[in-house]
């Protein structure tokens, strides 16, 4: 039964959100980044914060801290990100998954001195570490396992489950927009634990014939008075640089973090970002908090309710039996004695002629929403994108023969030449009373 958690990599806090309610008990956070320690001191000002990780495994076998029955962790994504420069673990933050083992390690040493069994495991990362070119997934995985070698793939499958001779290790990517978020965020979840432990019944499902019948919803409403419109059910994956460099990605085009209200087109607020990854409103919303300090905080947390839907099957029991071992010499490949390697990525895996397995992105029951559910009247002025900026992102979707979604170039177009006939009428009363010139060169600003 878990009783306690220790959080490695905390950020602002995804797995306190969604797994205190479950009645867990977090002993300890592991973080480093100023905001984000400001956040935590906050919301949670009596679970102390262990600031850097490097120094968690001395302090265990010193007994400095309690060696809880849980860890969790998700260790920065960048040096495995499509965004980044994946470089894995030749970059100094992809090493630090090294580190997320050295702590497990000595979590396990403390633990079985008391005669407790290994602590379970919970790791979340990007997609991206499955193809990573050192094997940082493979060298997790393999550590966990207890493997005498590291296990190699040129590309771990996006589910999958390990059976090694000191843990079980399962994993499955699951997208955000299926848990009640609009927002396409795809993302590996890895559980491990002792070899009673099996994790493929909580991450895993007995398939019911689910399908991705997303709803319908409107692209325009009325909500709190005002008039929104939206160019997409659901956004692109909300990243931690959102509101410092959104021009130049793709969502800029396909206006999927773009908002229109009362005619005027925005970016999402921090509070709507905050409802975007299922945290409560206004979460971080502290004293001295920048707009990019809270944009970049809640782009680099959890997806709150998918946490929350792991928790559940996990802490409160409400897994299922899968029984894979059943089915060993059809599914398993031998990569050691007694010790096996599943290779699940199949999404839906007929094991039987009446039995089929759900390892896909998407659970057995969907919960969808809407970008409209999201938004809120409240938004600063400072988002909104002013007509030079309308103009600006065209010019250069025309310079780079980007594509874009047809509807926000019209939105895009007409708030941009409503500028040029203010502008020009503007101008024009300006030159008859004698005090307009024109300037040497346009600066364009978005």
């Amino acid at each position: 039964m878990i009783k306690t958690v220790g959080s490695i990599c905390s950020g602002i806090e995804a797995a306190s959100v969604a797994w205190k309610p479950m009645g867990v008990s977090f002993k300890w956070f592991s973080e480093i980044a100023p905001f984000p320690s400001q956040v935590l001191k906050e919301k949670f000002p009596k679970v102390p914060n262990l600031g850097d990780m490097n120094n968690i495994p001395d302090m265990l076998k010193l007994g400095k801290i309690e060696a809880p029955d849980l860890l969790c962790g998700g260790t920065p994504c960048q040096a495995f990100s499509f965004a980044g420069n994946q470089k894995g673990l030749d970059d100094e933050r992809g090493n630090l998954t090294l580190k997320f083992v050295d702590i497990i390690k000595a979590n396990d040493s403390v633990r079985k001195k008391e005669g407790k069994e290994e602590s379970i495991v919970f790791w979340e990362n990007v997609e991206g570490v499955l193809s990573d070119k050192t094997n940082a997934f493979g060298c997790l995985v393999s550590s966990l396992a207890g493997l005498d070698q590291v296990y190699s793939l040129d590309k771990w499958p996006t589910a999958g489950l390990v059976e090694g001779k000191k843990r079980n290790v399962a994993w499955r990517v699951l997208d955000a927009k299926y848990f009640g978020l609009p927002q396409q965020r795809r993302r590996l979840y890895v559980l491990a634990g002792g070899k009673h432990f099996h994790p493929e019944n909580i991450l895993f499902e007995q398939d019911t014939n689910h399908l991705d019948n997303q709803p319908e919803y409107p692209l325009c409403g009325i909500k709190e008075g005002v008039e929104f419109e939206i160019f997409r059910q659901y956004s692109d994956c909300l990243y931690s640089a959102y509101g410092t460099k959104w021009n130049g990605n793709a969502a800029a085009y396909n206006g999927s973090l773009f908002v229109v209200q009362d005619g005027r087109i925005r970016r999402l607020s921090p509070l709507e970002c905050e409802r975007l990854m299922g945290f409560p409103d206004n979460y971080t919303d502290i004293k001295g908090a920048s707009r990019t300090n809270r944009y970049q905080a809640i782009g680099n947390s959890w997806a709150v309710p998918v946490v929350r839907w792991i928790g559940n099957r996990l802490i409160n029991n409400q897994g299922e039996p899968i029984e894979l071992r059943k089915y060993k010499k059809d599914l398993a490949v031998e990569i050691g004695k007694k010790l096996w390697f599943y290779d699940l990525r199949d999404g839906k895996l007929p094991v039987t002629k009446d039995r089929v397995i759900n390892t896909s992105s998407i659970p057995n029951e969907c919960n969808y929403c809407s970008l409209l559910d999201i938004v809120s009247k409240d938004a600063p002025k400072s988002i909104y994108i002013s007509p030079v900026g309308c103009r600006g992102i065209v010019r250069r979707k025309e310079e780079r023969k980007i594509n874009i979604n047809e509807r926000l170039e019209e939105v895009l177009l007409k708030i941009a030449d409503e500028m040029d006939e203010e502008e020009i009428e503007k101008r024009s009363r300006i030159q008859k009373r004698g005090k307009y010139s024109p300037p040497m060169k346009e600066t364009i600003i978005v």
